[in-house]
């Protein structure tokens, strides 16, 4: 399995489309394989987003980028700003090479279940 937390900053005046945008990506997002936690959180100001996502492996990962890049990156860039990226696990080269376009930094296991 691989995951990620995204710490954005919301654009001035941009919450109330962030919020529809996020409506829209999570019911596309339901019906991907692969994709076992797909989630928001909101500071109280609106200001802070955290998003947590895990894939099952890192082809569902990659499958769920490819399609965030066709279908909502741009507008998704328009509202908020990544100020954080972190990422969970191992992922496969295919996958890091996307990530590291992020600005991802990476943790790998050591130890749990």
């Amino acid at each position: 399995q691989v995951a990620w937390q995204v710490e954005l900053a919301v654009k001035p005046g941009a919450l109330d489309r962030f919020r529809a945008l996020t409506r829209e990506m999570v019911a596309f997002t339901q019906g991907e394989p692969g994709v076992l936690r797909y989630e928001r959180f909101i500071s109280p100001d609106g200001a802070v987003i955290h998003i947590y996502e895990r894939y099952a492996d890192s082809a569902a990962a990659v499958a769920h980028l490819r399609a965030f890049s066709r279908e909502f990156s741009g507008r998704f860039l328009d509202l908020v700003q990544r100020t954080r990226f972190t990422v969970y696990g191992t992922p496969s080269t295919e996958l890091r090479d996307i990530l590291d376009g992020f600005g991802a930094t990476y943790l790998e296991p050591l130890g749990g279940f």
